[in-house]
C-alpha cells in the first residue's frame, strides 16, 4: 500500500533539520519484538524505546505511530503524543502510561495512550511509522475524529526524524 496521508507527508511538518530517531529496541526497517504489539495479538502492550539528539529551540515534541498497510481508509493512528522539548529519550513503556509533563499522551486509535501492533493474522507484516517532530510552539489537540488534521495544520516544525518498523502477527 502507498503510504500517502502519513503526518510524514503533510507539507507543513517538513522541517528544514532532521532529528536522529532511534531505538534499542528494533532497528531502522527492522521488526517489532512481540512484547510492543498489542496485547490482543499476544504482546505486552510496551512502546519501545526512543532516542534523538535534542533541538535547543524545540517548545515541544510531537510523536505519532501510524500503520499504513492497514485495512482503513487512512493509516492506522498508534499513537499521538505531546513530549516536553527537553525530552531526548523515552524508555521502553513510557507511551502506554502517562507520564505527568514529560509526556502527554493525546490519542491512539482505541483511547488514551500507545496501541501496539496488532495487525490481521492473514496480512503479513505491516509498517510501524514512529515520527517525532520538533515543535517550536506547543500545540494543543481539540477533540474531534481525527487529530492528525489539525496538528498537520497548524506545526510550526523546526526538525523531524522516522523510524520504521514491521511486524506481523503469527
Amino acid at each position: 500500500m502507498d503510504p500517502a496521508g502519513l503526518m510524514w507527508d503533510a507539507p507543513n511538518l517538513a522541517g528544514p533539520d532532521t532529528l536522529d530517531l532511534q531505538s534499542a529496541d528494533f532497528a531502522h526497517y527492522g521488526a517489532l519484538s512481540r512484547v510492543h504489539a498489542a496485547e490482543r495479538a499476544g504482546g505486552q502492550n510496551l512502546s519501545p524505546a526512543l532516542t534523538w539528539n535534542p533541538i535547543a529551540q524545540a517548545a515541544q515534541l510531537l510523536l505519532v505511530v501510524e500503520d499504513p498497510d492497514a485495512p482503513t481508509r487512512r493509516p492506522y493512528l498508534h499513537c499521538l503524543a505531546f513530549l516536553d522539548g527537553a525530552v531526548s529519550s523515552l524508555d521502553r513503556g513510557d507511551l502506554s502510561v502517562p507520564l505527568g509533563h514529560r509526556v502527554q499522551l493525546a490519542v491512539s486509535a482505541l483511547g488514551d495512550g500507545y496501541f501496539g501492533p496488532a495487525p490481521p493474522k492473514t496480512h503479513g507484516p505491516h509498517r510501524y511509522i514512529f515520527q517525532l517532530f520538533a515543535l517550536r510552539v506547543p500545540l494543543v489537540v481539540g477533540t474531534g475524529s481525527d487529530p492528525r488534521s489539525s496538528v498537520a495544520q497548524d506545526a510550526d516544525v523546526l526538525a523531524r526524524g522516522r523510524l520504521d518498523g514491521t511486524y506481523q502477527r503469527g
